[in-house]
Parts: C-alpha cells; structure tokens; sequence
C-alpha cells in the first residue's frame, strides 16, 4: 500500500477529513485539493518542493499532492535560522521552495525560486487545476520518495531521512489498527516537517478515515479549549509537550474531556502518569526516531519507566567492542549498580527496520550501517527480562525540545568566542525530556559576553545556546591522540568539581551554579522519573 493508495481510498469519503480554526473539509475535498497540487506539481517543472510552513491545511493539501503525483515534500524546519536552512534546501535538491506568509521573509533569505502561498501567482497556478481529475497512480509504489525529513548526525550536519510511501503507510496502518477508528480525532500540534506528527498523527488519521485536527503550533493553555471544542480522542506528542501541559493551571473539571489516548515519545514517566491521571486518558510512551529502524512500544504491564520489551534483532551492544552488554543489576532502591558494563547502544542487529536511507549521504549511511546492523547512537540498558530503558544520546547528537542537531555544529560557532583555548560540546539531560546543550571550555569567560556572543544570531537555532558552560580549571580529560573525552565530561554533567554557570531559564543570563541548585535540580529529576538518566549517564 502506498499514501496515494490511502488518499484514493478516501476520495468518496463525506465524513469530516481535516480540521483547522473554524475550517472543516470532508476527505472527500480533502482529496480533491490534494489532486489540484498534484496537477500543478507535474506540470511545475519541479520534483523536489521545499515547505517552510506551520501546520495549516496547505502542507496536508501539499503532502497528498506529492503523494498522487510522485514528487518529493522536502520539512523544512522553521525554526532554523536562514543560514542552516539555505544548506537544507540545497543538500535536499529543492527546485522550489514554498512558504506560507508567515515565513515568506525566510524563504526569500534561502536563495532560488520561492513561491508564497497567498501571492496571487501561486493562487493563479492551482486555479489553472482546479478541475484536474485524481491522477493514476500505477507507477508509485511502496519504495517511491515522498518526503525528506531532516535529522542530525554525528559530524554536525543535518542529514536529510528517505520518507518512502511505505515507511508512511505502516506505522500509520499499525497505529489505527490498535488504536483508532472513523469515528476519532486526531489531534495535531507537533511539527509537521519533523516524522512524529507524519507518521503519528497525519498517517494513522488517514489510514483509519478519522479526522485530523491541525494546530498551527502547540499550546499548553489552548490544549484542553482544543480537546473540547474538537472532540479529540487521540493527541500525537512529542518530549515536553506534556510537561508543558502539565504546567499549566489545573482545574477540577480537566477530566472532562473526550482525549482516550496521548501517542508519542520522550516523555518522563512520572510526567506520562500525572498526564493520563489529569486529562482522564492512557498515555503510550514509544521509542522510535526519523530513521524508524527500530521500534519499541511499551504495555500497561511494563515496569515503570520501560520504553518497552527488546524486539526479535535488536540489541544493547558495547559500541566500541561490538559485544552484547550484559543486563543491569539494581540496588534495592532500584537503582542500576552496573551501569558502565550494562549500558550500550540500541543496535538492530536482524535488518534495517523501515529505515531507507539517508539522500545522497553516503556518509552518514556508513556512521549508521556498520557490520550489517543498524546503530541507532541512542543508548540504554535492559533488565533481565528484557525490558529495556533509555539512557541517553550520543554525545555528539543532540535533541532540545524536539529539534535534532550535532554537537559539531555549536562547536563552530562557539570556537568564535575570543580567548578560548579548548572547547567541547555535549549533551546533558533535561528534566523532562531529551537533551540540554553543556559546553566545557578552557581560557577566557566572561558571562555577560558569553550571553551577548549568543544574543541576535541569525546563523544558529536559540536551542543551540548553551544551557551550562563548565570552566575547566585544568586541561580537558582526552585520549592519547588529543581527542577530548566528551563521555567523562557527560557522565559528570553539572555536577562537576569544576565551576559552572549556567541559565535556569530561557534568558540570556548566566549565574554560577551553587550546591543549592545542584541539590534542587536533582530533586526535579527525581519528581519527574529521569534520576536513572543522571546516576546511569556513567
């Protein structure tokens, strides 16, 4: 089965397809605006479109054209400065680049022919379509290209994902299978250019004929308003969103709500329960990332904290001698007494899952696919029956609030910073879910500087700005051949000996850390069910 095949199935479909704000389309006009751009997408000349957008309906209306018509939707992710986004467009081959209006500024920084959504030439090439037949599709199939979709990887250049027709329709046929049916709503606030809300939310809703919901961004405060006003019974999230929710003020009545589930991954456990108990829904807490070469679902049976049951192939291997670790052992306060022989890398180690490939990288190919298996770079341990848990990253890939990046990429630009004699960059821990960015630096500091160094960058992402910076007192621990040991500088994270400053929130503002902070930052993590990733990080 391939997306066009979903789309055509749903093309005499008079049940409610897509909603967004007070706008509502049937699938069956659902399908009739996806075929109007696939018409103009085959006669544009084009076959990689480039989408800088939020999630309105014209990205769904842009995706189903591409998936009827055999052309490439390249994510752009919006929150890239112009700089790095140029590079994206041009590494995935982007013909043409289409913005909403919110973004057009952006898009014209980004080189090359760019069409805005309101502008009356893009609203002239679908009126010449208007009445355009649904294509035949005979010649798509499940390993067609569909979308680009960019991660990061460990040499600090994103590195755009092969989204093939199959790697879409399965985990979104699996998911309705389980969990949905006509009648639900699909709730959709997460980024559409990133693969959860693709193959979570969009896909799964079109499998099942649901509805789907868009939110042009999440809101914590606007999440339950939403759930009412919509009848939502299923939301897609992803790593704090449901910490943010939680966040906001509770009220007695916030059970009174239709949501059934909350679908997504890099939750906190303990976040994971307060949320199902609040909202009155289950929450499924998964494993998965854009490669999709594994996949771990947890049962309501599971310990706490599990991301699920290791599958048939997949294994923790020790990443530099390739040998299966062994499974950790716990104190009687259940915390892990083995952690440096039992932690190791997710590998899959039977076939490469739903993963395609990266475009054109040969090289990032490589880092992933070595001896025949799959190294996923995400780490973790697994008990005795092998039910597994996360425990970190890579060091050299970093995920903040859902935004995927190398560790390489802030090192470029903080080597920039005067008077610096070493630097390392790596990831830490956060609170609620994924990665914190702590850099190690050796020379000069001055943290006012520091904060305006980062402040009014155009070249970077403002989750790329330190969160710690640890002034080393002494050389950086490295190998023999000068290589900085960036997993003992994690292991000890802001706990170090060393002095560390840092921001406690989102401003430019750095304090040195005191023994106060440390103590109350720990006591978080231990509110939130991540203290495993702080005393196994070693």
């Amino acid at each position: 089965m391939t997306v066009a095949g979903l789309l055509l199935a749903r093309a005499q479909d008079d049940r409610p397809g897509l909603r967004s704000g007070d706008d509502i389309w049937t699938w069956r006009q659902v399908i009739r605006e996806c075929a109007v751009r696939a018409a103009w997408m085959r006669s544009s000349g084009a076959r990689h479109f480039g989408v800088l957008s939020d999630n309105v309906p014209e990205l769904i209306f842009l995706l189903g054209g591409a998936a009827l018509s055999g052309s490439v939707v390249v994510g752009l992710n919006t929150t890239r400065g112009p700089v790095e986004l140029a590079g994206d467009a041009e590494r995935a081959d982007c013909d043409l680049i289409i913005a909403e209006p919110a973004y057009a500024d952006l898009a014209r920084e980004l080189h090359g022919q760019v069409m805005v959504t309101d502008d009356p030439a893009y609203l002239a090439a679908l009126n010449e379509h208007q009445d355009a037949e649904i294509p035949e599709t005979g010649g798509i199939a499940e390993e067609t290209l569909l979308m680009l979709i960019f991660t990061s990887g460990t040499s600090g250049s994103p590195r755009a994902v092969r989204i093939t027709h199959r790697k879409v329709v399965i985990p979104g046929e699996n998911l309705a299978g389980r969990l949905l049916g006509p009648d639900d709503v699909v709730y959709c606030p997460m980024p559409l250019f990133h693969s959860g809300a693709i193959m979570a939310a969009y896909a799964p809703a079109l499998a099942a004929g649901a509805t789907l919901v868009l939110r042009r961004r999440f809101s914590a405060s606007g999440l339950l308003p939403d759930l009412r006003r919509y009848g939502v019974t299923y939301l897609q999230y992803v790593g704090k969103a449901l910490s943010y929710a939680l966040a906001s003020d509770e009220r007695p009545d916030d059970k009174d709500n239709p949501l059934k589930i909350a679908f997504g991954n890099e939750a906190a456990p303990l976040e994971q329960k307060a949320f199902g108990e609040r909202f009155g829904c289950f929450v499924i807490d998964a494993y998965g990332s854009t490669e999709t070469a594994i996949a771990v679902s947890p049962d309501p049976m599971d310990p706490p904290g599990a991301l699920g049951k290791l599958t048939e192939g997949v294994k923790i291997l020790d990443p530099e001698t390739g040998t299966e670790c062994p499974p950790a052992r716990f104190d009687s306060g259940g915390r892990i007494e083995n952690a440096a022989e039992a932690i190791g890398e997710l590998v899959n180690t039977k076939d490469l899952g739903l993963f395609d490939g990266y475009y054109n990288d040969g090289e990032a190919d490589a880092e992933r696919l070595k001896q025949g298996m799959y190294w996923s770079g995400d780490f973790g341990y697994a008990d005795e029956n092998g039910y597994v848990f996360f425990a970190g990253r890579s060091i050299d890939r970093l995920r903040v609030d859902g935004e995927n990046f190398g560790a390489a990429q802030v090192e470029r630009v903080l080597a920039e910073f005067p008077g610096l004699r070493q630097l390392a960059v790596y990831g830490v821990p956060d609170v609620a879910a994924g990665d914190q960015v702590m850099a190690a630096i050796l020379g000069d500091f001055d943290p006012e500087a520091f904060a305006a160094f980062w402040a009014g960058r155009r070249d970077i992402s403002p989750k790329w700005v330190p969160r710690y910076v640890r002034l080393a007192t002494g050389q950086l621990p490295a190998t023999a051949s000068n290589k900085i040991l960036k997993r003992e500088l994690a292991a000890e994270g802001w706990r170090a000996a060393d002095p560390v400053w840092w921001r406690p929130s989102r401003d430019l503002s750095y304090r040195l850390m005191t023994p106060d902070d440390t103590a109350a930052l720990r006591s978080e993590f231990e509110r939130s069910g991540r203290l495993n990733l702080l005393e196994g990080s070693g």
